[in-house]
């Protein structure tokens, strides 16, 4: 049914976050900029988390010294979560990254990873070829040039991969105002609506939108 509607739904998907890690968010130069980039992956992860999505986050060099660890606001959204460290750009060569991703169960792959043109592009066309399900998060990415993240994005849509933004994933997953995922769901997206005004007007928030979330944030406290 999942298919023939085709869209994603949290009870056949998994999230898999790769090398959110601060030196590759330093060159990022493409059309989502580092800090925006860096709310986006938090927002996949509450997403995942609110509406119990399996989880894999991976780092890339940390244990051979050539990059820092995991960024820290990310991890603590992802409380329990350790990363898979790895020394090859393409993580399913990973065989402790392969291994936790067939352990979810879930043959559709949610895949956000730095940077587009490289670690996203190789895992996703792997992930393809082993016949997963790929929808990758365009705004939750970024490229060394705005060049090299918009052609990796098209090698990845010529490859079968699925283009997406964070919000919209969040919004997918769940869709129904009456279901019960709404509740967690919207929970998230508050937070988010608060969040992103911070950071850009890029991202368009309405006024009702942020006394909204403003409202509800506060009565959660």
């Amino acid at each position: 049914m999942n298919k023939e509607l085709g869209v994603w739904t949290y009870e056949d998907c998994a999230l898999v976050l790769i090398d959110y890690q601060k030196e590759m968010f330093e060159v990022i130069r493409s059309e989502t900029d580092a800090e925006l980039v860096e709310l986006h992956a938090r927002l996949l992860a509450r997403t995942a988390k609110a509406l119990g999505l399996p989880i894999v986050l991976s780092s890339v060099g940390v244990a051979f010294g050539f990059n820092g660890p995991t960024l820290p606001s990310i991890l603590a959204d992802l409380e329990g979560h350790e990363p898979i460290d790895r020394t090859s750009m393409n993580a399913f060569e990973d065989e402790t990254f392969r291994a936790a991703v067939e352990a979810t169960g879930r043959r559709r792959l949610i895949m956000a990873v730095l940077h587009t043109e490289i670690c996203l592009t190789l895992a996703t066309v792997q992930a393809l070829k082993d016949r997963y399900d790929v929808m990758f998060v365009t705004d939750a990415v970024g490229g060394r040039s705005q060049v090299a993240h918009r052609t990796a994005i098209e090698r990845l849509a010529h490859a079968g991969g699925v283009p997406t933004t964070a919000l919209a994933v969040t919004t997918e997953l769940f869709r129904d105002w009456a279901a019960p995922a709404a509740a967690p769901a919207l929970e998230v997206i508050h937070w988010y609506f608060t969040e992103a005004p911070k950071l850009t007007d890029a991202v368009g928030v309405a006024e009702a939108e942020k006394q909204a979330a403003a409202a509800a944030l506060q009565g959660a406290t």
